[in-house]
């Protein structure tokens, strides 16, 4: 019980900045810690339904709601996600090879590619937002936060990794795989019969989008750098995320 509640402890330390007590980041600590990496897009979730909800009732207007909201996943992950898309997109658009590439998501500065696609992102997400204005809405993009990390998270353990060094390799090395996929693959098929349940043709549309968004980020990930890494994680969940939030805001505006 105690390696379980330990594991807890180390997503939520590592994937946000929400304050934890310090423990050893050992073995046994450590391998039970991606079956709780949900719970950080949980707390997100929540945080952004709780936001609209308060917007509707105080009548803050959609503007509002949608650039706060752009901003809350930032604060509570401390952008490191964010960080991921950027390297990834100065790593894409070098079109050198795969060693190359890797380099490239080690190198501390930022190149224009990585601006672009930051400002791009923002503005496509903050957009999508804008036209998110009904509860039962708000719930699909609570889904949408814990989704994306559960598919994040089965990545680690069932994708191939680029490098043998780094957090990813770290988490993905020390995990009790088998445990880490049953629990995730469950959350997240009760997070696709939740989305039916809400909205039967957004919540559908929004699970195969996660899911193309996952095979892409696979054979991508492959191709171009031999495996995955803890930038290129990044880049598949702010993708990831940013599907939904368009599907949920311009779908339920058409239907």
């Amino acid at each position: 019980m105690k390696s379980v509640i330990n594991s807890f402890i180390i997503a939520i330390a590592m994937y946000s900045r929400i304050p934890m007590p310090k423990i050893t980041w050992s073995q046994k600590n450590m391998k039970y810690s991606l079956c709780f990496f949900p719970v950080v897009g949980a707390v997100i979730g929540a945080l952004i339904y709780l936001w609209g909800r308060v917007c509707m009732a105080c009548g803050f207007g959609q503007v509002c709601f949608a650039l706060v909201g752009t901003v809350i996943p930032m604060i509570i992950t401390g952008e490191i996600h964010l960080d991921g898309l950027m390297d990834t997109a100065d790593a894409l658009h070098s079109y050198e090879g795969k060693e190359k590439k890797l380099e490239i998501l080690k190198d501390p500065h930022v190149g224009a590619f990585a601006v672009m696609a930051l400002v791009g992102y923002c503005i496509l997400y903050a957009a999508g937002l804008t036209q998110i204005w009904k509860t039962d809405h708000l719930l699909l993009l609570a889904f949408g936060f814990v989704i994306s990390r559960c598919l994040s998270g089965l990545s680690l353990v069932w994708f191939r990794s680029a490098r043998k060094d780094g957090l990813l390799y770290t988490f993905s090395s020390t995990a009790h795989k088998q445990t880490v996929r049953v629990v995730l693959v469950l959350i997240l098929g009760g997070c696709f019969i939740s989305l039916i349940l809400i909205s039967p043709v957004i919540g559908a549309v929004m699970a195969l989008a996660a899911m193309w968004v996952w095979t892409y980020y696979y054979y991508m990930s492959r191709k171009l750098f031999g495996g995955i890494t803890g930038d290129l994680a990044g880049y598949f969940l702010s993708l990831c995320e940013l599907s939904s939030v368009l599907i949920i805001g311009f779908m339920g505006r058409v239907l």
